[in-house]
This record gives structure tokens, C-alpha cells and sequence, in this order.
């Protein structure tokens, strides 16, 4: 093999590329101070050189979510910047292109299940009921907000360090030990029907992995690449396993069920070896009569 097909096999796919400079082209505008409103799809298409049609579909399918999700994913991060910065709710609404405080305000109930002045404050206001519960393989650390239950890890034992990653992610919020309504609520993730109110904080492509995730079958096993494909991005593989590297609620939000295509168990946040024991879990309850 000559050195220029070599060298060609490592150049990035010209999709790949394309997709590439219209995130950095849409980055660009939501950090420009006088940006006043986010451009349309028929503006970033002009400006990639492509029909609006195309550019829908090239950069659904390598980015994951289509240009709009991706434009909003944008305004919410720049509008939290300058919450924490101090701006009113009104003024970080409009400083990041959005029609007024309502607008931001779904936003940050979709994408971080907050409201902006719980967001502006770290989660100042809220209660979170918090405790450990054994679970079929082993400990859960749990935090339940009054929308729902924000998190869920698990461990050989209650365990400091756990408790800190977790109240890191609510910094302002109050903790409020309840074992005893913990273990209710582990009980249930871990029942016939699993079940439970999440509240879940994500990217736009977090969030579509998060929820493939929730409408599979407990006992079923898949791999990266099919996941992938039923978030509608076949080409993102590894960028779901990244999605599945950053989320926080065990079992509810069943990552345990994702293999390599190899069929080896492959990673999992809280051990391959627990990964492989809620698989064997699942798949004795599932043949339980």
C-alpha cells in the first residue's frame, strides 16, 4: 500500500468534517455578544453550502440531534453562564437569544430539571431526601427531588465518597436522610415492574440515549451499534457510550443492558461485574413463574 492511501485511510469522513463546522459555526453565534437570536436551519444551511434538507440529515445522523435540539442545547448552556454570573432570569433569557423567561424556563425543566432560579442558585430551594437501601446487588445510594428521583448508584457498601459525588451535582440543595422512604423508592426500581418519577439532567443526546435506554425490555441485551441505531444516529457508537458513561441513575435508566458487539460485558459505572449480575438478575425474574 502506497503512503498516499495510508495516509488517506486517517483523514476524517467528509461528513464527519461538514458536521464538525457547523457545530463550530453554531458555537460560535451563541458565543458572539451580539448575537441576538439563533440562526434558522435555512441560515446554517446557506452557510455550510447545502440544502436545508441535507444538512437535517447529515447532522441528525453523525451529531445525534438535529441542528434546532442542538441550537437549544446552546442557548440553555449560555443562559445558565449567566445565571450563575448573577443576570435576572430575564436577562439570561434574553442574553442567550430566547424569547423571554418562559422559554427558559422549559428549557432547563427539559434539559437540567431545574427552573432557572433553582439553576441560578445551584439547587437552592430545593429538599432532596436522600439514604442508602440494599438492593439485590448490593448497596444504592438514592436522591429523590420532589419531581422525581435524581439519583441512583450503586456499591459494595455506603460509602463517603458516593455521597459526595452525588450532593456535587445538587451543591446549594437541601439533604434530608430518609432511609426508610429510600428504600421504598430502591424497591421499586428493583420490582417486577420497575418503575419511578426520574428526573433526569442532560444534553440534548444524553437525554434521546437516557430514554432508548428506559424503552427497552428488562432481560434484553444489546450492543452499542444498535443502540445507536435506535437513537437514530448509527454512526454514534462511541458517543453513546459516553452518554452511557454519564448518567446517574442505575437500573431505571438501564445501562446494564449494553454489550460490545464482541458480546463481552464491556464497561459499566459502577463495575463490569455488577453490570454482568443485574443482566443474571434480570433474566432469573424474567424466567420466574
Amino acid at each position: 500500500m502506497d503512503s498516499a492511501t495510508s495516509t488517506g485511510q486517517h483523514q476524517p469522513h467528509p461528513q464527519y468534517a461538514l458536521v464538525a463546522r457547523a457545530i463550530q459555526f453554531l458555537t460560535d453565534r451563541a458565543r458572539s455578544p451580539a448575537t441576538l437570536s439563533p440562526p434558522s436551519l435555512d441560515e446554517l444551511a446557506t452557510a455550510m453550502g447545502l440544502s436545508p434538507s441535507h444538512l437535517q440529515r447529515v447532522f441528525q445522523e453523525w451529531a445525534g440531534v438535529s441542528p434546532k435540539r442542538f441550537v437549544q442545547f446552546l442557548s440553555k448552556e449560555r443562559a445558565l453562564a449567566e445565571l450563575r454570573a448573577g443576570a435576572s432570569v430575564l436577562e439570561a433569557a434574553h442574553g442567550a437569544g430566547l424569547s423571554g423567561s418562559g422559554r427558559l424556563h422549559d428549557l432547563l425543566i427539559t434539559w437540567e430539571a431545574m427552573t432557572p432560579g433553582e439553576a441560578r442558585q445551584g439547587g437552592a430551594g430545593l429538599t432532596l431526601r436522600w439514604g442508602w437501601a440494599l438492593t439485590p446487588v448490593g448497596w444504592g445510594l438514592a436522591a429523590l427531588a420532589p419531581r422525581g428521583l435524581c439519583h441512583l448508584s450503586l456499591g459494595d457498601s455506603p460509602h463517603e465518597a458516593q455521597e459526595r459525588e452525588m450532593r456535587e451535582l445538587w451543591p446549594a440543595a437541601q439533604w434530608l436522610r430518609d432511609d426508610a422512604g429510600i428504600e421504598t423508592v430502591v424497591a421499586q426500581a428493583f420490582g417486577d415492574q420497575p418503575r419511578a418519577h426520574l428526573l433526569l439532567r442532560g444534553s440534548p443526546f444524553q437525554l434521546k440515549v437516557w430514554e432508548a435506554l428506559i424503552r427497552t425490555e428488562p432481560a434484553q441485551v444489546l450492543s452499542y451499534s444498535e443502540l445507536a441505531r435506535r437513537c437514530g444516529s448509527p454512526k454514534a457508537a462511541r458517543a453513546v457510550g459516553t452518554a452511557m458513561a454519564a448518567n446517574t441513575v442505575a437500573v431505571l435508566v438501564p445501562c446494564h443492558r449494553v454489550i460490545r458487539e464482541s458480546a463481552e460485558v464491556g464497561h459499566y459505572r459502577w463495575g463490569p461485574e455488577r453490570k454482568q449480575a443485574l443482566q443474571a438478575w434480570e433474566a432469573r425474574a424474567r424466567l420466574s413463574p
